[in-house]
């Protein structure tokens, strides 16, 4: 396959993507557990949360689940949470200092990966059902933010005080990344020229991230597998074109970019 460094876009999730499942042995933080990790935020939500996680959590990961039997499911844990986090007002430096304290980690060489995109001017496209107000501190603390990055996620909105009272915009969860946000603008428009896609997940709502892009010739799936690796692999590996089980690095990713990026040299 053909991956031209000028007909290439890079696509992928944060949590469990870009983002480690373990670190040391621990279980890492997703963009919400920041938020419960903290000292901010007051006990109830941190229960409440929890609670939500518990019950909905494995109905996500299971695999014996049609998506079409997930998606409502999906709607009424993200509606659910954001609600719950939306009463306890809290504000940006609130967010930094949360990320800063968490247990939120970078996968190692993904520091390497976003400085080499954005040398070559390889579009970065991160989709993700988190928070994005999260996902852009964790990448400011732990990496660059680089002006080739978009964050499409969910975003705070917070009034003249600085305090939160909601979310932006249309909710994004696991299994809507094909829908509205970024394939309602023109940002696959502007790079029609690229038509080379690197696609990069954790779900199996994260296939459809690139249905947006226009004229793609080709999109090599890359899929990260951390979580109920017996039960999944065969589908994922139906899906995907490429499964990584339980690594928390992006070794086998960044050596697909060098390789990309010898070929033009």
């Amino acid at each position: 396959m053909a991956l031209a460094v000028l007909g290439l876009i890079v696509v992928a999730d944060f949590d469990r993507t870009l983002s480690k499942y373990t670190h040391r042995g621990q279980i890492c933080s997703t963009c919400h557990n920041v938020l419960e990790e903290g000292h901010v935020l007051p006990e109830f939500y941190k229960d409440e949360a929890r609670a939500l996680r518990d019950h909905y959590f494995p109905i996500e990961m299971n695999p014996k689940l049609t998506i079409e039997e997930k998606i409502p499911v999906m709607v009424e844990w993200w509606t659910k949470a954001h609600g719950l986090l939306s009463k306890c007002h809290i504000t940006k430096d609130d967010v930094r200092i949360m990320v800063e304290n968490s247990t939120a980690r970078l996968r190692d060489g993904c520091t390497w990966f976003f400085d080499q995109l954005q040398a070559t001017d390889i579009p970065l496209l991160i989709f993700s059902a988190g928070i994005g107000d999260v996902i852009i501190e964790v990448i400011k603390h732990q990496a660059t933010l680089h002006d080739n990055m978009k964050v499409v996620s969910n975003y705070l909105e917070y009034d003249d005080q600085g305090k939160m009272t909601g979310f932006q915009d249309e909710m994004i969860h696991v299994y809507n990344k094909n829908e509205g946000a970024i394939h309602d603008s023109d940002y696959f428009q502007k790079l029609e020229h690229r038509n080379n896609v690197i696609l990069m997940g954790d779900s199996l709502g994260d296939l459809h991230m690139a249905d947006g892009a226009v004229g793609v010739q080709n999109k090599l799936k890359i899929g990260f597998l951390n979580v109920k690796v017996e039960e999944s692999l065969e589908l994922y590996m139906k899906k995907y074109d490429i499964v990584i089980l339980e690594d928390e690095t992006l070794n086998v990713v960044n050596a697909i970019l060098r390789k990309v990026l010898q070929s033009e040299q």
